[in-house]
């Protein structure tokens, strides 16, 4: 009992507040990035339903290819970490760099799909003609924007291996700053001047034409690249990352740091873009279901996510510790650190279904006045309290394989289990029940295969973390 008294004053208590003082501020940057997009929606929808209809189907395409973007420039981050935990600064700027040119060439790509492939889709996916065209007028101006939203995940995700998380927090909370104005100025033209400087606005101002959703979509796209230029100044001028010296010189692109990036980034890009899909599809679905289903399905999941802010920065952060430890060549250490975040990892998910069971008809009022919707998300905010566990225990898990750079089985993992057990799963429970024993149990069905999907990741990434680990 002694020894082990020791180890938490030694080894874990020391290792769980440098985790956390990690993961607060990525925490924070998630949710300053996430309240970009609720901006977005809250101010166009005060412009008109067809701008709010726009920037809502257009999110749904561009988001996805965002966070594409950001899971795969998530792999420099764990490749960061290693050198930097085996102090081989030298190689950190030629990799940073190699990230630099995948980043750009992913922005690139995505805009021209934004410009090229959204009419096509919009024909295909039946939207109405007057907001397939004020979406298309969106998704053209925020394309260009990627190749500025790439280039600043890449930096940050630099920066987080660096072990340095809070100039992402500083940095997104200046692109919301930015975005806020902008949507003023660009969404409602110079009735929005008036609304910022009341009587200042110059007169001449005040006939500036309202733009709606393109407004939104310049809005967006200047947010980006404040926030890439703001980062790339930082690590220009920063202290912590003298020793880099990330400026100095400007690596030409190499075929072997392109490939070890991508072959760590990319499977993480895929499994996060799994775990999207996997709820765009579900809400696809359940859409036959009427409109009080849809939307308190919304409204669980919109709270939800927001919980889930915290063990995912958690999830982030403990790859940076895992990664550093192991690039010191402390392999046992490495070990503990992640079984250490893992067990933080069950403390975070009992405080969310805490936070869930005590708040949830609180915060529901303040989403709706609708009994019917607010009974109905509360029966499905009482199994969301179920899987807080899974979902906590499975990001985590991942989180730690990064660490270990074993992204490949991780990818695997999430597909098997998000769309076969989840989504399967869910569609079988929703739309045809359980045979003889039970009734299509509709939205509920799909909410216990996300269950059955999360448990079956975390079982699974939890033997995939203590094989690799015991084999290091």
């Amino acid at each position: 009992m002694g020894g082990f008294t020791s180890d938490i004053k030694s080894i874990y208590w020391p290792e769980t507040c440098t985790l956390v003082t990690l993961a607060l501020p990525i925490c924070g940057a998630q949710l300053a990035q996430a309240g970009m997009s609720v901006v977005d929606v809250m101010m166009t929808g005060r412009h008109n339903a067809t701008d709010l209809a726009a920037v809502s189907v257009g999110s749904s395409l561009w988001m996805p290819l965002m966070l594409f973007m950001t899971g795969t420039l998530m792999g420099l981050t764990p490749i960061v970490a290693h050198l930097l935990g085996g102090q081989r600064h030298d190689a950190i700027r030629p990799a940073v760099h190699q990230a630099l040119w995948v980043a750009l060439a992913l922005g690139l790509l995505s805009a021209i799909l934004l410009w090229v492939a959204v009419t096509p889709i919009f024909e295909r996916m039946d939207v109405p003609s007057s907001v397939a065209k004020e979406s298309a007028a969106y998704l053209s101006a925020v394309a260009f924007g990627m190749p500025g939203i790439a280039l600043f995940q890449a930096l940050r995700a630099f920066s987080d291996g660096m072990n340095h998380t809070r100039p992402a927090l500083w940095i997104s909370l200046i692109g919301l700053a930015v975005n806020v104005p902008c949507n003023y100025l660009l969404i409602y033209g110079g009735e929005g001047l008036s609304i910022l400087f009341g009587d200042l606005a110059p007169v001449s101002w005040q006939q500036l034409p309202a733009l709606g959703a393109f407004g939104c979509g310049i809005a967006t796209a200047i947010s980006m690249w404040t926030m890439a230029i703001a980062m790339a100044l930082y690590t220009r001028r920063g202290n912590t990352y003298r020793s880099v010296s990330l400026w100095q010189q400007l690596t030409p692109p190499r075929l072997a740091g392109i490939r070890e990036l991508v072959v760590v980034g990319v499977p993480i890009g895929v499994a996060i873009f799994v775990e999207v899909t996997l709820f765009t599809l579900i809400a696809l679905f359940i859409a036959s279901f009427g409109e009080v289903t849809v939307g308190a399905h919304q409204i669980a999941l919109s709270y939800t996510t927001i919980l889930f802010m915290l063990p995912m920065s958690l999830s982030m952060a403990l790859t940076v510790r895992v990664g550093n430890t192991l690039g010191q060549q402390r392999l046992t250490m490495a070990r503990q650190v992640a079984w250490n975040g893992i067990v933080i990892s069950v403390i975070v998910a009992a405080i969310n279904s805490t936070l869930l069971w005590f708040t949830a008809p609180w915060v529901i009022s303040l989403y709706t006045s609708n009994a019917d919707i607010q009974a109905l998300a509360l029966t499905i905010i009482s199994l969301a309290v179920i899987f807080q566990l899974s979902d906590s225990l499975q990001v985590n898990l991942a989180g730690a394989l990064r660490g270990y750079k074993d992204t490949r089985i991780v990818m695997v993992i999430t597909v098997l289990s998000y769309w076969i057990v989840g989504l399967g799963g869910g569609h079988w429970l929703g739309t045809y029940g359980l045979g003889s024993v039970s009734d299509p149990l509709g939205v509920h069905g799909y909410w216990m295969g996300l269950i059955a999907g999360l448990s079956t990741a975390a079982c699974l990434l939890a033997w995939r973390l203590k094989r690799i680990s015991r084999q290091e």
